[in-house]
């Protein structure tokens, strides 16, 4: 019998922030991605004004995304 791995950590919202707001994450990181002069806060301002994103929601996305390049 093979066990499902629990995702942990901002990528546990990524089901739903898909669901939320009908994009996939992919979607989201690139915005990150293209913002990455400014601050993880500022980011997460921008997707919540410009996109309608929830604190949480937009925390996740950016901390997710951040941190694949962050050592």
């Amino acid at each position: 019998m093979i066990e499902a791995v629990k995702v942990k950590g901002p990528a546990s919202y990524f089901p739903s922030i898909e669901k939320s707001y009908g994009k996939p994450i992919a979607h989201w990181q690139n915005i990150v991605r293209q913002h990455q002069g400014m601050t993880h806060m500022q980011i997460v301002g921008l997707l919540k004004s410009e996109h309608g994103m929830s604190h949480g929601h937009a925390n996740a996305v950016v901390a997710a995304t951040l941190a694949e390049t962050t050592l």
